[in-house]
């Protein structure tokens, strides 16, 4: 009887010729389990989704209640679903008057998908700005506002009319002009390795966008839901989108997305034609249940006024010569080596010992921290404690 790796690599389809084969049973906490009951500390959150941790029981507890009541009964936007309603007006009371409007989806990137839509749709323009170095989805469209062609060039042809430019970088904010339709933006950009730009910039960005009448469209897939200290990254900027997008976190560890913006705004979906943008799963009510479960005990259990003192204690012991600098902001973090060979090895290494981390798509030499936001002090120093041991062991140092 073949194992199930064996089952695993004969019917699951391979992202990758090497995929990590790690089987896991059971996860609570900031913990993963196997069969055998070995831990491993996730610093990762299963990439930016578990931010209160895995198989919270109040989460847990609302998914339960919703299973009973109903789950799937009509494509989004037709029925009045208890779960949808309550969780659209969480979020519109925790963001500003301008992104009252709620739209759900499967996922981030579908999210995307449909602000890309919604952007054109209310400009009646066709052009985007887009950033290098950006990840914001593999979706047709999104990976067209990818900016690493590395990792599109075997897809070709994608949308066309995209425009890129640098990130933080002032200058090129010229490239939006009256025929931009939208400027499509990591508040801080993830897959680059956890590049967190100038309030300056981003103030010039908002200014450019209203000038020239661009909806400036936030991609907070990662950054959301006091991942970097704040409920949303956008808010230490002092500057407001016209669209949000968020996903990962969003649900509580239930696959779903959303894209947000004005009553106005989002009203153009509705006509010139009618359905302008349809899914049949987004907004699942057991989705939303479990979403609205996990942003309330983030917020009751105020895990997000802790998340500035655990990245200066991350901060504070990932200290090595080996390390060329630590970036990012709360627990949105990535440390720097030399090359990609080497970060593999401390990788490898660290799974091992029992502590997940990895490394970005377009910075294969810098690590990723990005654990639940209920990780320990206790906890984040054995963490770091695991991975300097393996960057000695890896190093001349």
């Amino acid at each position: 009887m073949l194992t199930l790796r064996q089952l695993f690599l004969a019917n699951n389809a391979q992202t990758t010729d090497f995929p990590l084969l790690l089987e896991f049973e059971r996860a609570q906490g900031v913990y993963m389990y196997n069969a055998e009951g070995k831990a491993w500390l996730d610093l990762i959150s299963g990439i930016g989704v578990s931010n209160i941790g895995h198989g919270n029981p109040e989460v847990i507890e609302a998914i339960k209640q919703q299973l009973d009541k109903y789950m799937h009964l009509m494509v989004y936007g037709e029925y009045v679903q208890t779960p949808q309603v309550r969780f659209a007006e969480k979020l519109a009371s925790l963001l500003p008057q301008t992104l009252q409007t709620v739209y759900f989806t499967n996922s981030g990137a579908e999210a995307i998908e449909g602000a890309m839509k919604l952007a054109k749709r209310y400009t009646c323009r066709n052009k985007i700005v887009a950033c290098h170095n950006a990840y914001h989805g593999s979706t047709q469209g999104a990976l067209s506002v990818m900016g690493n062609e590395d990792f599109k060039q075997a897809y070709r042809p994608l949308l066309p009319g995209i425009q890129f430019i640098k990130f933080n970088e002032v200058d090129d904010l010229n490239y939006i002009t009256e025929e931009t339709a939208c400027v499509i933006i990591e508040t801080i950009q993830g897959e680059a390795g956890i590049r967190v730009p100038d309030a300056t910039y981003m103030k010039a960005l908002r200014e450019r966008c209203t000038q020239t009448g661009t909806l400036l469209i936030f991609d907070e897939n990662q950054t959301a839901f006091g991942r970097t200290g704040k409920l949303f990254a956008f808010e230490h900027f002092n500057i407001v989108p016209d669209i949000l997008v968020l996903g990962k976190a969003l649900g509580g560890g239930m696959p779903l997305g959303a894209f947000i913006s004005s009553l106005e705004i989002m009203g153009s979906l509705k006509n010139n034609p009618i359905l302008g943008h349809i899914t049949t799963f987004g907004g699942h009510p057991v989705c939303c249940a479990s979403g609205l479960a996990s942003l309330e005990v983030l917020l009751r259990d105020d895990l997000i006024i802790q998340v500035t003192e655990k990245e200066n204690l991350f901060k504070k012991l990932l200290v090595h010569p080996a390390i060329k600098q630590v970036r990012g902001k709360g627990l949105m973090l990535a440390v720097e080596l030399d090359n990609f060979n080497l970060l593999k090895k401390i990788i490898d290494h660290s799974i091992a010992q029992g502590i997940i981390i990895d490394w970005f798509l377009h910075c294969s030499n810098s690590m990723r921290i990005a654990p639940p936001l209920i990780i320990t002090d206790e906890q984040i120093e054995q963490a770091c404690t695991i991975i300097l041991q393996a960057i000695n062991i890896y190093t001349n140092y």
